[in-house]
């Protein structure tokens, strides 16, 4: 039956790219809001679901795109193992192939490696109607490795993505999280001066003047990392970090007129009032900035993540007018273009979702 249906899907395509029609590629829908609005023919990936193989002691699991992410996460939990880059949901029904289509990884990313460090291998539909595959299903078998990183973070630009092979890490055995009281600046220059040592970090948040640190691993280390920090412990620190995984935590409840800008930066950036409300995550490499719209200055947000090594996404609100995806530098935007010529001549993959005839 999987094969019936990416048959379909791969003729689909094919007639759509004869009559120049525009696809748009959709999941649960949890993820809908990331990106500039895409027009066209609805090819809905979550019939196309389930895992394919799961070997625990091989720390691999291969699902089909459509499969939830709930349930991938659960049928790992059974085994005491975990998707390590600890991907955010947003809403119910997220997908395997939302998940790695969008790119995004939640408050381990720093401590266990993003989306595209943990994909081995990937299955997708190109603008051709082929069905391709790249890498494969263990961490030896490099050939393709390259491309299936590519398709991470594309945002279904590239091709309409039907499988995936990931690798899972073990649950960590014990964890705690402590919570210290202290301004953004030297919260920023703990976390900083911490990922120095050989501590078991695992993930860090800093908002309402509180930074919140969660040190994983082997019981011994934990309760000797926590008392070498000190800090107050927090109580349920599990709902905590699911808040800031998938935004349900106050700091992402937007008032109206209200955007929300990630800033992807060094982290030693400087902690900079951008007026606006900000959660730092990452170890300071991740900053959130909450605020009204005309407050926020798309130039300067963009200016500062640029000067620090890395890039400013205006992440929900607004209408997009100066841009969703920071601009590209001349060669980088070539190389893109160059990238959807090779996998989409005709451009009917979720057309226009990244960047303007992309």
């Amino acid at each position: 039956m999987s094969d019936a249906i990416v048959d379909g899907w791969c003729a689909r395509i094919r007639d759509c790219a004869a009559r120049e029609a525009p696809v748009a590629i959709v999941g649960g829908g949890s993820k809908a809001f990331y990106g500039h609005r895409v027009d066209g023919e609805t090819l809905d990936t979550r019939e196309h679901a389930g895992i394919v193989d799961y070997e625990p002691t091989e720390l691999v699991v291969t699902a089909r795109a459509g499969t939830p992410l709930a349930d991938l996460e659960t049928a790992l939990a059974a085994e005491r193992q975990m998707l390590a880059f600890e991907p955010p949901h947003f809403a119910e029904g997220a997908t395997l192939g939302g998940t790695v289509a969008a790119g995004l990884s939640g408050p381990r990313r720093p401590y266990s490696g993003a989306v595209r460090d943990l994909v081995l291998g990937i299955r997708v539909i190109d603008g051709h109607g082929r069905h391709l595959a790249f890498g494969g299903r263990v961490m030896k078998n490099v050939a393709g490795f390259d491309v299936s990183r590519l398709m991470t973070g594309a945002q279904g630009t590239l091709g309409v993505i039907t499988e995936v092979s990931l690798k899972c890490l073990p649950r960590p055995a014990a964890e705690t999280t402590r919570v210290f009281e202290c301004p953004a600046d030297d919260a920023i220059r703990r976390v900083n001066e911490w990922s120095g040592h050989p501590l078991p970090l695992s993930a860090t948040c800093y908002v309402d003047g509180r930074l919140a640190v969660r040190l994983s691993g082997a019981a011994p280390a934990v309760e000797a990392a926590a008392r070498k920090l000190g800090g107050d412990a927090m109580p349920d620190a599990d709902t905590f970090w699911r808040s800031v995984r998938d935004h349900a935590h106050r700091f992402f409840e937007r008032g109206s007129g209200e955007v929300l800008w990630r800033l992807s930066v060094k982290s030693t950036a400087p902690f900079t009032d951008f007026d606006g409300v900000q959660l730092v995550e990452w170890g300071g490499a991740l900053r959130w900035v909450r605020g009204a719209s005309p407050a926020l200055d798309a130039a300067r947000l963009r200016a500062f993540a640029a000067s620090h090594g890395g890039h400013a996404t205006l992440f929900r609100g607004g209408n997009g007018r100066d841009g969703i995806f920071h601009p590209l530098a001349p060669a980088v935007m070539t190389l893109h273009r160059s990238l959807k010529e090779a996998f989409d001549p005709v451009r009917v993959l979720n057309r226009g979702r990244m960047y303007a005839g992309f």
